[in-house]
């Protein structure tokens, strides 16, 4: 081989490498593009189901009770075993008593169609309300959404759900109902209320119970908007739920002076004098702000 004709070899292989390293160089950037806008891409809220004070249960009623000023406080609800007069006292230094008889309640917290989600009637009665308040709102949520709750069995479909109180199996640990046996542990456990709704519409995306106090449902979102992002998951349901099935909570603060007399809070207001209780369940479609335009879903806010 001539020096010439090495030349000639030693440029064709160096052009070869150059072509292949802008090649490459141009597929990266390509590639880290796409990883920056996914990291970012805005997630869509599709659909949405609710329960809060105020007969709220679906979110046209909560935008006309926010709407028209609406006051949601009631005296403690009758229906759930609560002695009013016997556990309340002026007094926030009397044990065992609480200073305050009013907040924010769901009202039918018991109702509960077990029979659509396979429930028996025993079991659902061992079952923290606030799980089948989730499974019947998470259902609300999917039709909101224009979706058969039915349809998306097996599909790559995420739940978090906030979730703080855990007050329901007070009066059972110490005596169990025989018939209640081996429904209990799982009917009340906070780990297992995301679980549940994606057990029931056989869900096969993450499942994660959130606890971070009031800030839980902040938090389950959070996280739904990462894992979408990330891609692991194509569709999310998030929220939270809190259901007061025992007074603790008004007696626990009662001691700590914590409540507000009259159950209103007046955040930043000159005539603060505490919080106030309240309950609700709230459960949001979370998607990729791209699949739903390009599934013709309709928006109902982005993130």
């Amino acid at each position: 081989m001539t020096t010439g004709q090495a030349g000639t070899e030693r440029e064709a292989k160096l052009r070869a490498y150059l072509k292949k390293a802008i090649a490459d160089s141009q597929d990266l950037r390509a590639q880290l593009h796409e990883l920056r806008s996914t990291a970012t891409e805005p997630i869509a809220v599709v659909g949405m189901g609710c329960r809060y004070p105020g007969g709220v249960r679906s979110p046209a009623d909560l935008w006309k009770l926010v709407s028209e000023g609406a006051d949601a406080i009631t005296p403690w609800p009758a229906d759930r075993g609560w002695d009013a007069e016997g556990l309340f006292h002026e007094d926030p230094k009397r044990v065992g008593s609480s200073y305050v008889r009013a907040g924010g309640f769901v009202s039918g917290m018991a109702d509960f169609d077990a029979g659509l989600f396979g429930m028996s009637p025993r079991e659902a009665l061992a079952t923290d309300p606030q799980q089948r308040q989730l499974l019947e709102v998470t259902w609300e949520a999917l039709e909101d959404a224009g979706i058969d709750p039915l349809s998306l069995r097996g599909s790559n479909t995420g739940v978090y759900t906030g979730i703080v109180a855990d007050d329901y199996a007070d009066g059972y640990w110490t005596s169990v109902p025989p018939e209640l046996e081996g429904y209990v542990g799982v009917g009340t456990s906070v780990s297992v209320a995301s679980g549940r709704v994606a057990y029931t519409f056989g869900l096969e995306g993450p499942a994660v119970s959130v606890d971070t106090a009031c800030s839980s449902s902040l938090v389950s979102m959070h996280l739904a908007v990462s894992a979408l992002r990330g891609g692991e998951c194509d569709l999310a349901l998030a929220g939270g739920v809190t259901l007061l099935t025992s007074p603790s909570g008004f007696i626990e603060f009662s001691r700590q002076r914590g409540l507000s007399r009259d159950g209103r809070c007046r955040s930043f207001g000159a005539g603060a004098d505490g919080t106030g209780w309240a309950e609700g369940v709230g459960v949001v479609l979370l998607e990729r702000l791209s699949d739903a335009v390009a599934g013709g879903r309709v928006v109902l806010g982005v993130v």
